[in-house]
């Protein structure tokens, strides 16, 4: 059964799933909250996988981060008329500049990890608890497709021109 698996190419994902050029291993990062949760998790994901931030005159590429967006969305009512189901969305928009030019490598790219709840209208510090833990884990899904998007890219990129950009420093 497991060689059924690694055939089909499956593989766990650990920390992120995702593997950069090397060259694409020094990032600097510019967010107008560097210090918000959404940041942290983008930070901690990267380095997870191998990448050391840096000033901008050191990085190889800047990571311009925009805001994680939150909205929560009415699904369903109970026959009480009260809220049943609501839906969670979480949305960033980011782009990937060359580091000494300011010039842009990946293009702008919006990502959205959306969830389901259930609402429970007789249970409310239990919905919040709920919803403060599907928050955080939103915000690493949505570290963890930055990754993968921006690992894809520096691949494909890679793949295209016989060699990564962005280029060492």
């Amino acid at each position: 059964m497991f060689g059924l698996i690694t055939a089909c190419g499956f593989h766990l994902r650990g920390a992120g799933g995702a593997t950069l050029p090397d060259n694409w291993k020094h990032l600097s990062l510019s967010t107008k909250n560097p210090n918000g949760e959404f940041a942290r998790a983008v930070v901690g994901r990267f380095a997870a996988n191998g990448v050391t931030w840096s000033t901008p005159e050191d990085a190889n590429a800047t990571l311009v981060l925009g805001p994680a967006k939150f909205e929560r969305r009415n699904l369903s009512l109970n026959a009480e008329a009260r809220v049943s189901e609501v839906e969670l969305t979480m949305r960033s928009t980011f782009t990937v500049n060359d580091a000494v030019t300011n010039a842009e490598i990946m293009p702008s790219t919006t990502l959205a990890v959306v969830k389901q709840m259930e609402s429970n209208p007789r249970n409310v510090v239990g919905k919040e608890g709920e919803e403060r833990l599907l928050r955080e884990e939103m915000r690493h899904e949505l570290a963890d497709q930055i990754l993968r998007r921006i690992s894809f890219f520096a691949a494909h990129l890679q793949k295209q021109n016989g060699q990564a950009r962005p280029a060492s420093p």
